[in-house]
């Protein structure tokens, strides 16, 4: 690797032109000295976010990316890799949620929602980790039906979700046979809850355990990953049904990614409310 042209530090938001996301782009900009980038698929509800932004005093940067894009990930990946060499902060926000009246098919639902959410984040992960720095903080997004929907899953599935030694190609397959069981209507047979949703979420929280025991080892020193459940906010997502307002589902994640230097805890935890939660 080449030296960087840039010598500043680096966070990066997935998903962020709106909600949850916005909020956390917006907290980041007020209190990390460095680039904060507000990433999302290109589109003029982006570029209105930013240009928002920078009325309020703040001065976000931006890159179009669409976490199921595996190469506009990748050419993400070597952009920072070249400017900036290494990354401080990564926050997978991005995912999508169905309305529960979508007249798509369930079976669509559950490959366009899995594929998203988890496989997506999982990609932008693999490609991302590599050029995380010394002291580096992730945060994964979760959501607190993935709390409840581990608890609707058979004794046989939650077994192997929650076995210390399942690998990352395990649970993709694992999530990879919900989606292939919803094509026959076999899920709940299987195992399974219902929900696409719920169930990639459960795939976003089991990951980041496996992540944090996967980093156990690795030479950079204290790289944190944590998810966490920002609660029943009010955004598109939840189709303003939420009881918290943005910036305070944003509170948590943000209070994740700052975490000061060689911080014990959180890490490889289920957080809620800036507290560890136990999951299942």
């Amino acid at each position: 690797m080449g030296i960087p042209i840039c010598d500043k530090k680096v966070a990066i938001v997935t998903g962020a032109s709106r909600g949850i996301g916005l909020a956390i782009v917006r907290g980041l900009c007020r209190v990390f000295y460095g680039d904060v980038y507000l990433t999302a698929p290109d589109s003029e509800e982006a570029k209105n976010t930013i240009e928002g932004l920078r009325r309020e005093g703040l001065d976000p940067k931006f890159y179009p990316l669409d976490i199921t894009d595996t190469s506009g990930v990748e050419k993400f990946g070597e952009f920072l890799r070249n400017y900036y060499g290494e990354i401080s902060i990564l926050v997978n926000n991005a995912g999508v949620a169905y309305a529960p009246d979508s007249v798509e098919p369930f079976s669509t639902q559950a490959e366009v929602t899995c594929k998203t959410n988890f496989h997506g984040t999982l990609h932008v992960c693999k490609t991302l980790f590599p050029l995380l720095g010394p002291h580096a903080r992730v945060v994964n997004i979760s959501s607190g039906v993935s709390k409840v929907a581990i608890t609707m899953c058979s004794e046989q599935v939650r077994n192997r979700l929650l076995d210390p030694n399942l690998t990352m190609e395990q649970l993709g397959e694992m999530i990879d046979s919900y989606v292939e069981a919803t094509k026959t209507g076999r899920q709940v047979e299987e195992g399974w809850p219902i929900t696409p949703y719920a169930v990639s979420k459960i795939g976003i929280t089991v990951m980041t355990f496996i992540q944090q025991m996967e980093l156990l080892g690795d030479v950079r020193s204290d790289i944190v990953v944590n998810v966490c459940c920002p609660g029943f906010t009010n955004t598109a997502m939840t189709r303003h049904r939420g009881t918290a307002s943005p910036d305070q589902g944003a509170d948590t994640p943000l209070y994740l990614a700052t975490l000061p230097k060689n911080s014990k805890t959180p890490c490889g935890n289920y957080v809620t409310n800036r507290k560890i939660q136990t999951w299942a």
